[in-house]
Parts: structure tokens; C-alpha cells; sequence
């Protein structure tokens, strides 16, 4: 793809690897085969394709407009594209990029902003989102049916353990998974405890960064990666950790990318590239024990089981196949549902934010696990799950809560 690039950018850092992303698009439309709002909607521009022709009249000069604004804000960041790409275009880098551009020159309503600026302030501060989810619990049947929907009943944490090991590893607490699943990392303790490995927790460690920097707040975002680097930083020095574990697939990715991200801060780009290295999904790390896990599980589990892998797992990680792995070790009859490399329509905020669209594409997902005729749904990051919990009466879970269920009961 032919660029000319406006001044305004031409030059930049952030001006030079768009250009790059766009030249290496060949216009071939095979992305828009695995679009999910492309499905939807049937338009050019809710498609990667559109998109980046729209983020390409931006850089090059075009005033934006609402509605350049709205086929954006549509896009779910679901990185389907970039599996599907044979050109290996980086579009979530390219949208991130288009989208804190034009959110400078294109005005939001007063509503609008004030619904997404609530959420980038109450969401990364566990101190404000775990009360302010408590009290929405207990005001749930008052409060609008895309409120409700993210107020779904927590497994309680159960015991963590107390053992020490001497193989150690770093696990994010993170944002909203403390209080809408706090089962999930203690699932994971329990499950590497009796690996012989020792999950612990920064203290100062907090958001990923992943909430702000999506919602073009990418200052804010950055500063939140910068945090975590300095938390984790002291245990990776003196070598404490041999990695960093990442419960939630939505983390995991943005973790992995903080080497890129903030490679031109020389304060910390040396330091997030050692991090993001690090950085491991649960399910890289336990696959390491498929043979023990399977050994001891066997039997345990005789229901079908419907595995979800969350878009941030298999097309922002890049990791597929390994929680099928070691269930199906363990004799676990797991499934994946048809069109399983389509997003759930969670992603991160956008069932806030667009609801609709949300809702739709939950309830095509649904439909297709509940023809797997599992008996229970299981995935890898919080916000699939809890969205995927809205809309049905099947019981939806992490993956690690089903091992640590079986391992429990052996």
C-alpha cells in the first residue's frame, strides 16, 4: 500500500512504524472473512480492510470525522485479522495508533465521555472497583441489563496455599479479576503448589496497562506498565522468579508487549523487554506438567467440557492448542464449538461500550457451545467469562478452576 504521510506524523516513531504496518497490506480482503463486526454488520469499513483505509486518509492528512470515529470504536481488538493476515500486517498496533489520533480532534458527547472516562478511572484501581462491584451486586435488579450482565456471582477465593518452593514464579493480581473471580488465581496456587512451584503476588503490582491504553488514554496505560515493571522488577534483578505468570489471556498479551511498548522510554525499555520475556499464560507454564496433571485427573472428569480460547490467547498470544492438551491428557472429553476463532464479543470494555454488538456475538458464540452439548464452559480470561456467564445457565469457569477441582478431588 502507497503512503504519503501528513507532517503532523511523518517522521514520528509512531508515524514510521504505521507506515510500515500499511505498506505491508496488499488489499487482499481475506481478513474480513474472520471479521467478526464484518459478520455482523456486512460493512467495508467495520472491517479491518476499511479500517485501515480510514486510519490510512487520517495519517495522511484527512480530517476525521464521528463517524470514522464510530467504525473504530466498533472494532474489537480482537486481532482475528492479524491469525488470518498472509501479509503479517500488525493491525492492533494500527488501530491503536489511528484511534488516539483521532480521538484528539474528534469531540465525544458529554455521555459518551463521561461513560468511558468512569470506566478508565474505576476499572484499573482494585481499591475502587472491588467495592464499587460489591455494591453494584447488592443494587444489581435496579441497575441497566449491560451492568447487570458484568455482575455476575463470584466463586469464593478458598485457601491459598502456604507452602514455600523453591521454584517461584510472579502472578498478576490484576484489575477486576480480585473481585469477579478471585477463585482463578487461587485455582492456579493450589495447582502449582502441588507442582512444586510457589505463585507470589508483587504487592505493588496492579493493571496491565491494557484497560487505559485501549481506551486511548495511552499515557495512562503507560504509566500502569511502567508500575508493574517496578514491582516486578526487584524479584526478576536477583533472579527469585523464573517467570511471570498470567491468569487472564487479556493481561497476558499486553504484558508480552510491554518490550515493545515501551521500548522508547530508556528509563525502562531494557527492564519491559526482560518482563515481557518472562511473561508466560498459565497454560505455556502447566503444560510443562502434562504428564503428572494427567496422571493424577485421570477419570475424574467425565463430562463434556467446551473449551472457549479467549481472541487475547489465540490471536494476540499466538497460543493455541495447549488447555485442550492437557485436559484431553487428563481423558477430558473437551470440545471446541464452531467458529471457536471468533471473538465472544467481551473484549475488554467493548461490551460496555457497545452492547449490541456485544450481545450479538455472545449469543452466536452460546449457540455454539451449547451445540458441542457440553456440560460446562470453560475459557481463559475473566472478562470472556463473565460475559459469556450473562447469557446462559451453563456453568462457565477458568480451565484451571476445572483442574484444580479434579486434582482436589483426587
Amino acid at each position: 500500500m502507497q503512503t504519503n504521510l501528513a507532517d503532523f506524523i511523518k517522521g514520528t516513531r509512531e508515524g514510521d512504524e504505521a507506515e510500515a504496518i500499511l505498506r505491508a497490506c496488499v488489499h487482499c480482503g481475506f481478513c474480513t472473512a474472520t471479521c467478526p463486526t464484518y459478520q455482523l454488520l456486512g460493512d467495508e469499513l467495520d472491517g479491518p480492510r476499511g479500517r485501515i483505509y480510514l486510519i490510512k486518509q487520517v495519517l495522511e492528512g484527512e480530517t476525521p470525522t464521528r463517524k470514522t470515529q464510530l467504525h473504530l470504536d466498533r472494532c474489537l481488538t480482537c486481532r482475528n485479522c492479524e491469525s488470518t493476515c498472509p501479509s503479517g500486517v500488525k493491525y492492533g498496533r494500527l488501530v491503536d495508533i489511528g484511534r488516539r489520533i483521532v480521538e484528539a480532534r474528534v469531540p465525544r458527547p458529554a455521555a459518551e465521555r463521561l461513560k468511558r472516562t468512569t470506566l478508565k478511572e474505576v476499572l484499573p484501581r482494585p481499591g475502587v472497583f472491588g467495592p464499587a462491584f460489591a455494591a453494584g451486586r447488592l443494587a444489581r435488579p435496579l441497575l441497566p441489563a449491560v451492568l447487570r450482565d458484568k455482575l455476575q456471582p463470584a466463586r469464593p477465593a478458598g485457601q491459598w496455599p502456604t507452602r514455600s518452593h523453591a521454584r517461584k514464579m510472579l502472578v498478576l493480581d490484576g484489575c477486576v479479576q480480585p473481585a469477579m473471580a478471585p477463585n482463578v488465581n487461587a485455582a492456579a496456587a493450589r495447582v502449582l503448589d502441588s507442582l512444586g512451584v510457589q505463585l507470589v503476588a508483587a504487592p505493588r503490582a496492579g493493571c496491565c496497562g491494557a484497560v487505559r491504553f485501549h481506551m486511548n488514554d495511552q499515557d495512562g496505560g503507560l504509566d500502569d506498565m511502567r508500575r508493574n515493571v517496578d514491582a516486578w522488577w526487584p524479584y526478576v534483578e536477583n533472579g527469585a522468579v523464573e517467570a511471570i505468570a498470567m491468569t487472564a489471556s487479556g493481561c497476558g498479551v499486553t504484558v508480552k508487549e510491554y518490550g515493545h511498548l515501551l521500548a522508547h522510554d530508556p528509563a525502562y525499555a531494557a527492564k519491559a523487554a526482560r518482563i515481557a520475556a518472562l511473561t508466560k499464560d498459565l497454560a505455556e507454564i502447566v503444560c510443562d506438567f502434562e504428564g503428572e496433571i494427567a496422571a493424577r485427573m485421570a477419570g475424574r472428569v467425565t463430562e463434556r467440557i467446551a473449551f472457549h480460547p479467549p481472541c487475547t490467547l489465540q490471536h494476540g498470544q499466538q497460543v493455541r492448542g495447549k488447555v485442550e492438551g492437557v485436559l484431553r491428557a487428563a481423558g477430558v472429553d473437551v470440545v471446541l464449538c464452531a467458529d471457536s476463532h471468533l471473538c465472544c464479543g467481551s473484549a475488554g470494555t467493548y461490551a460496555v461500550l457497545q452492547p449490541e454488538l456485544a450481545h450479538a456475538l455472545r449469543d452466536r458464540k452460546l449457540a455454539n457451545l451449547a451445540a458441542t452439548g457440553a456440560r460446562e464452559i470453560v475459557s481463559a480470561n475473566v472478562g470472556c467469562i463473565t460475559h459469556l456467564q450473562s447469557g446462559t445457565a451453563t456453568p462457565v469457569s477458568h480451565w484451571i478452576e476445572l483442574v484444580d477441582r479434579a486434582l482436589a478431588g483426587s
